[in-house]
């Protein structure tokens, strides 16, 4: 009853704070002009206020305030730290633009304040494909590898209105639902504080009179909450799997199906410029939402709404999976899945100067059929001025 009255708080709280603030950064980022202009590559055709993840920093730091007390090695200590530092790197990178290398550089050290923490060690992985325990080193390495992955993936998913907080709501849910059942109540309430967050600025970020987005500032700290919940998933001893609906050593299936989205895209994208012989990091469209707006016609709601469902049925369809197959079977279907996802996607891989064309002209074309729904009203007001 505790846990539900505070759960209830924390959503209020965190929603109205990000809900009631957001305007606030609007005004500011308006009035300083540090607003985001489009470019050939962008979703938008006009310029858009960023930095709405810093409404995400201040009330995480808030809440990790009040649940501190529920954590049991001081994760709430160590995830500070963290956050600031990828608050910093993200607000700078919205407002000066920063170099892949120093990103990188920042994430490693944000991600270093976590690993240390004993209760993120994962000393097992309790039968995956027959691996049992692992030495602390490797845990460091791949703990390491997994969180900055993560973080990289959410914020390259982050191309489109609505895409990157519709995907961590879902990610939220899943998250909060798991922690919940095994009685982890500290990473339960952060998912649910994230979750507001998310909602919260999801109205703003549709908007088309309020808009504004995430920026790197936002995305770098959602995608490190998220690679932290997982990273604690993975470190769950064996008796919490107990009230779990899934075979504990099938749970790395069952995070990667989670994650699933920002995974694929990063994974499709990176091998896509490498075939291109281009940077992992250059810029381009040719994301898994691009994708479904330049060549399926679908707006930027439609592409979110469709990924998000995607996502939340195929993490539902490995649990359920997850319950009775070996993770060598489902290890095979997710390497399926993705090669015929691949496969699906990988003939939209196009070519960017051509699409620099097509996007100019598609734009031509909205704005002459702008022109001329005004003319034709015009002309319909002086029609009925005749008339009187």
């Amino acid at each position: 009853m505790f846990f539900l009255e505070t759960a209830i708080s924390l959503f209020i709280g965190a929603f109205l704070i990000t809900y009631l603030t957001i305007p606030k950064i609007i005004g500011v980022v308006e009035h300083k002009r540090l607003m985001d202009s489009p470019n050939l590559r962008s979703s938008h055709s006009s310029k858009t206020p960023t930095l709405g993840g810093v409404s995400f920093f201040y009330t995480l730091v808030f809440a990790l305030f009040f649940i501190h007390g529920r954590d049991s090695f001081e994760e709430a200590m160590h995830i500070i730290p963290g956050l600031t530092i990828l608050f910093i790197v993200g607000l700078k990178d919205d407002l000066v633009v920063i170099s892949p290398g120093s990103k990188l550089i920042a994430q490693v050290c944000a991600v270093a304040f976590i690993l240390v923490n004993d209760s993120f060690t994962i000393y097992s992985l309790n039968g995956f494909l027959n691996i049992y325990e692992i030495p602390y080193y490797l845990y460091l390495i791949i703990g390491a590898f997994m969180m900055v992955t993560i973080i990289n993936s959410y914020n390259l998913i982050d191309g489109i209105d609505g895409l990157a907080s519709v995907v961590g709501i879902v990610i939220m849910v899943i998250y909060t639902t798991i922690f919940y059942s095994t009685g982890e109540y500290f990473f339960a309430l952060l998912s649910i504080t994230l979750n507001a967050c998310l909602i919260a600025f999801f109205g703003f970020n549709v908007s088309s009179e309020r808009k504004i987005f995430m920026g790197d500032t936002g995305s770098l700290i959602v995608g490190f909450i998220i690679s932290i919940l997982t990273l604690k998933f993975l470190a769950l001893s064996p008796e919490s799997y107990t009230d779990l609906p899934f075979l504990l050593e099938n749970a790395p299936l069952i995070a990667i199906s989670i994650l699933i989205v920002p995974l694929f895209d990063t994974a499709r994208v990176f091998a896509i410029r490498l075939a291109n012989k281009k940077g992992p990091f250059s810029a381009d469209r040719n994301h898994t939402h691009h994708v479904l707006i330049d060549y399926w016609g679908l707006s930027h709601k439609q592409a979110s709404f469709i990924i998000g469902c995607f996502n939340l049925v195929f993490v539902v369809l490995f649990i359920v999976l997850g319950s009775k197959a070996k993770n060598l079977g489902m290890a095979i279907i997710l390497v399926s899945v993705v090669i015929v996802l691949g496969l699906v996607f990988f003939k939209y891989n196009y070519n960017f100067t051509t699409l620099k064309q097509k996007i100019k002209l598609r734009r031509q074309v909205e704005k002459l059929k702008l022109g001329k729904g005004r003319e034709k009203k015009k002309s319909l007001t002086q029609i009925e001025d005749e008339k009187d």
